[in-house]
């Protein structure tokens, strides 16, 4: 909203007043010193004796907010999001009582700088576009007044005259400074300078993608679009672990690490983002002149090039900088100097490339200076006696992936395209090992926007297409090709590198020395002839460690692969052609040969995948059933005889029926996921064991099967994909999941303050429970109590008072579970409550409360009730229906005094509350209206009982299967439908429990 607009919304006789109760009042003695005061002296909710509590400040921003969007015209911002927007404002104003200033500084800043410092101060408020830029156009408007507010007190105007003489003294001299340090104004060299980073705005702001179309060229994208910073790991400052045992890296975002050092060698993985880390550094430098000297360029000349031949030797910069600039740049110490790959310099040349930087630098200090390259293209400390500290890029993580596609997609014009690929990258786990860097990110969206909007249907393909690029075209593309004297073709570094692939599988490793590596590729370069002519296994294997991409050196003398998938792909392709399919099966059983048995199957030959696939049947163990079925979506052909030998053995597993069998089939590991089918043509039951095992395995994969079932009716799956919400990241889940739910009966369970957060930004919830230390001032502020009509707090401390529950007029049903502060219930008496739910409270409470609750239509209790009958602790006026008793509630009254709950209809009887006496029995069985019951067949009393034949519907609880209930089922002559339970180690079969009740509608919920 414009700041205009929203003046004519927001009135001054709305705001004034409103704003003024943020401010001290003036009091006498405020001037006699010269010293300006401190904001947080001038604001009245910080400090002690203050007018404004943060409730006041809440209804403060909650006015305000009202003021403007309640004016004529369209509303700024989605309804739904107004308490989150007052909750954002009333956090931003309390930081004005925060602020490191006082208030003539504050004046000084200007009403935008100040609305500006003070959102920075606050937390995030997570809002969408609308209501965030209303946000910031609202506080804009207010911070105008408060400074007009500041500008009126009587001593403003001497304190500022005050500073301002003390400050022009330090001005002057300042500017002093600048001018000498400084090009005078339109001077030639600033005005090339103006024109020389416009030059590399243009010839840096777009972002090349090799290898997308060796056909169609290169394809580039605008920088600022498609640029994501990356992380870098920084081991410098990590102290070991107390047993002596290094520490993980820190890790800091590339911009604010390299800010913290003059002198630094980056090392990063082929495709990690270096070079596209240089060009953002160029467009966005401010503070230093920017030079990019890329080495591949330089070292083709006849010398390395002099500072005033930076630009000639580089680029093709149109501009000619005047006579010695680029000295004077240099000697003020105002340069970034990039010198991007040293591993694209022949080793030969890379100890001149070391004497000319040195001299450049001792030349010339108090510059900045950045060196990239590969990890094994130079040693440990290379630099470092030079005062250059050694960083690395680190693997892309999570998030970081994930906004890459997003910006990836964003850049090229195809959103239809970016969350089948996010939902690919969860649910394939191989794929997801892929995608660690900006290359392989790339390449990975490029092929899936390429087939419109899929992936190659065999993850054999992606691999394949993955190493061609990698191996060969990314070299040859970017003019690389033959660096070192040595050229190889695809199918000459897959044959060596697979041997090495085989043999560290066969070790159960990832890793070799260069010692084993040698030998391997000294024995593999006969049969490998042009590799052979082109140098021994040392030259070979320096050579694919620099150039293939795939190979890498994480410390001296220690060999292995980039990544683990195409460590497994080449074994397996090694292992088919050498015809090692009774090794493969002989490992079959270890889970880290599970993705090789996969690639061998798409590997091999028709006849082979038989062989392969039958030996995984012939275990008869239900994860290699599974790991059989999911290799037939990596082969390209199968005798149809062998397919339907393998769905046949997996049909009885998926879909799990039952929630044992779900999970049973979680074990099986996160192969599963791919197999899981979506909710068409399943039964409720079914589609809640799907949701069972995907939730069970729990990792980022199983989202895109969870979100099949967002929409799905049943209750059940719905509540399990509440009560999985822990396992995922809170805000993303509730994004994709929980904001598509059907909330019918359907309570939000929250368990930690990064999921209330997340469930704050969504539409407010009618039923909510909280398990934690939340206060009520977080339910108001969090929900919108004119909704809220459900509220359950458990496992909570801070809660000791329950005056504000008469603050959420739309409360209908109110539990207390394990809330230890909670020793008075009375506030609750005169609520129109239909439900009440005590548990684990203060010993102390007085629980006879609960008698004059009379509106209660269900009620819960939890911790033993006082007296020596019911009647003396429960409503007995007759409106009461259904009572839950657990947790020793009967154990001193027993169930005396049931007769006087004339209404009840329901009872339940849960396995915590201990055992009956045959006189409980007998009062249930007399009891007028009882027809439901919920029994426990841990706390039954034995025979001989009366018959109970009123009840109608009867649900059961029984861990010990058919047999411990055998003897009270003919106790139930009327009973027309029964539910139950069994236990986890009980029969599942429904059979044994129908036969209980032979004229009755039976459900067996199995496991």
């Amino acid at each position: 909203m414009d700041p205009a607009v929203l003046g004519t919304r927001l009135a001054s006789s709305v705001l004034v007043p409103a704003l003024k109760k943020l401010l001290v009042q003036e009091g006498p003695g405020a001037g006699l010193t010269d010293r300006p005061v401190r904001l947080s002296a001038l604001v009245s909710f910080r400090g002690e004796k203050r007018t404004l509590t943060d409730q006041d400040l809440a209804r403060l921003a909650g006015k305000l907010v009202a003021g403007a969007v309640e004016g004529p015209g369209e509303a700024p911002f989605p309804y739904d999001e107004r308490e989150a927007v007052v909750h954002a404002l009333t956090r931003t104003l309390r930081s004005l009582g925060d602020l490191g200033m006082d208030d003539v500084q504050a004046v000084r800043l200007g009403h935008h700088e100040l609305a500006r410092t003070l959102r920075r101060a606050a937390p995030a408020p997570g809002l969408s576009a609308d209501a965030a830029y209303f946000l910031d156009s609202l506080t804009e408007w207010a911070c105008l007044h408060i400074l007009h507010f500041f500008t009126q007190r009587s001593t403003f105007v001497a304190r500022t005259l005050v500073e301002q003489s003390r400050g022009q003294a330090d001005l002057l001299a300042r500017t002093d400074e600048l001018i000498r340090r400084l090009p005078p104004a339109g001077s030639a060299d600033a005005d090339f300078e103006a024109r020389y980073r416009s030059y590399l705005a243009g010839r840096h702001g777009r972002l090349t993608i090799f290898g997308l179309d060796p056909h169609a060229g290169d394809e580039t994208w605008p920088l600022d679009v498609a640029y994501l910073s990356l992380e870098i790991a920084d081991t410098a400052d990590t102290d070991p672990l107390p047993d002596g045992s290094p520490a993980a890296p820190s890790r800091l975002d590339a911009e604010d690490a390299l800010a913290r050092h003059d002198r630094v060698l980056l090392r990063g993985e082929a495709g990690s983002g270096k070079t596209t880390l240089v060009q953002w550094l160029a467009v966005t430098s401010e503070g230093h002149v920017p030079y990019v000297l890329p080495l591949r360029t330089l070292v083709r000349l006849p010398r390395l090039p002099a500072p005033a031949e930076f630009l000639s030797a580089a680029s093709d910069c149109p501009h000619t900088p005047p006579d010695g600039w680029a000295e004077r740049v240099l000697a003020d110490g105002r340069a970034l100097v990039m010198v991007d790959g040293i591993d694209e310099v022949p080793s030969a040349d890379r100890a001149r490339v070391r004497d000319w930087l040195l001299a450049l630098v001792h030349a010339f200090p108090g510059n900045r200076w950045l060196l990239t390259a590969r990890p094994t293209a130079v040693r440990t400390g290379w630099l470092a006696v030079d005062g250059f500290g050694e960083l690395a890029l680190a693997p892309m993580d999570r998030p970081r992936v994930t906004a890459f596609v997003r910006r990836w997609h964003a850049a090229a014009r195809a959103p239809e395209h970016e969350e089948p690929l996010l939902d690919a990258l969860r649910t394939k786990p191989d794929l997801s090992r892929l995608a660690t860097n900006p290359l392989m990110c790339g390449l990975i969206c490029a092929l899936h926007r390429a087939r419109r909007g899929y992936l190659p249907p065999r993850r054999k393909a992606l691999y394949d297409a993955a190493l061609q690029m990698i191996l060969t075209e990314r070299d040859r593309q970017r003019g690389m090709d033959g660096l070192d004297g040595v050229t190889l073709e695809t199918d000459d570094r897959t044959e060596l590198l697979q041997r090495l692939a085989y043999a560290l599988v066969l070790a159960g490793r990832t890793e070799m020395d260069e010692e084993t590596a040698l030998s391997l590729l000294g024995r593999a370069l006969p049969s490998v002839p042009a590799a052979a002519a082109q140098g021994d296994a040392p030259a070979i294997l320096r050579h694919l460690l620099l150039r293939s991409g795939v190979l890498r050196s994480p410390a001296p003398e220690v060999i292995g692969f980039a990544h683990r998938t195409f460590l497994d792909h080449l074994a397996a392709r090694y292992a088919v052609e050498e015809g090692h399919l009774d090794v493969l099966l002989g490992h079959a059983d270890d889970p880290q040969w599970e993705d090789v048995l996969r690639m061998a199957v798409a590997h091999a030959r028709t006849r082979e995948r038989s062989r392969l696939l039958r030996g995984l049947l012939a275990a008869d163990v239900p994860r290699l059933t599974l790991l059989a079925l999911a290799c037939l979506q990596d082969a390209s052909s199968v005798d149809q005889e062998v397919v339907e030998e393998v769905r046949d053995r997996a049909r009885d597993l998926i879909p799990p029926r039952g929630r044992n069998a779900a999970e049973r089939l979680a074990l099986a590991g996160p192969l599963v996921l791919e197999l899981l089918p979506g909710p068409a043509g399943l039964t409720d039951a079914e589609a809640h064991c799907v949701v069972i095992t995907a939730s069970l395995l729990g990792r980022e994969g199983a989202l895109p099967v969870l979100k099949k079932y967002r929409e799905h009716p049943s209750l059940d799956v719905r509540r399990q994909l509440v009560g999985t919400w822990h396992r995922f990241d809170a805000q993303e889940y509730a994004d994709e999941v929980l904001a598509h739910l059907d909330r019918d009966r359907l309570d939000l369970t929250v368990t930690g303050r990064d999921q209330w957060e997340a469930a704050r930004r969504t539409a407010p919830w009618r039923r909510i429970d909280l398990h934690g230390p939340f206060s009520f001032e977080d339910v108001r502020t969090g929900t919108d109590p004119e909704v809220l009509t459900s509220l359950t707090l458990i496992d909570n401390p801070e809660v000791d008072g329950l005056g504000p529950v008469r603050d959420l007029p739309a409360l209908r049903t109110f539990s207390l579970d394990r809330c230890p502060g909670v020793a008075d219930l009375a506030p609750l008496t005169g609520l129109d409550l239909d439900h009440v739910g005590v548990s684990g409270l203060d010993p102390s409470t007085d629980l006879r409360v609960l008698a004059s609750l009379s509106g209660l239509r269900s009620l819960t209790v939890g911790q033993a009730l006082p007296g020596a009958s019911l009647a003396d602790s429960l409503p007995v006026h007759g409106g009461l229906r259904r009572l839950y008793l657990t947790r020793g509630a009967v154990a001193t009254t027993g169930l005396r005094g049931l007769d006087a709950l004339s209404g009840l209809e329901f009872l339940s009887l849960s396995a915590r509350l201990g055992p009956l006496a045959p006189d409980d029995w007998h009062r249930i069985a007399a009891h007028p209206a009882l027809t439901e019951l919920f029994l426990a067949g841990e706390i039954l009393p034995p025979a001989p009982l009366p018959e109970l034949p009123r009840v109608t519907a009867l649900s059961l609880h029984l861990p010990g299967g058919p047999d411990q209930f055998a003897a009270h089922a003919p106790l139930f002559p009327a009973v027309r439908t029964v539910e139950i339970h069994p236990g986890r180690q009980a029969t599942q079969d429904p059979a044994g429990y129908t036969g209980l009740f032979p004229h009755a509608d039976v459900t067996v919920h199995t496991r």
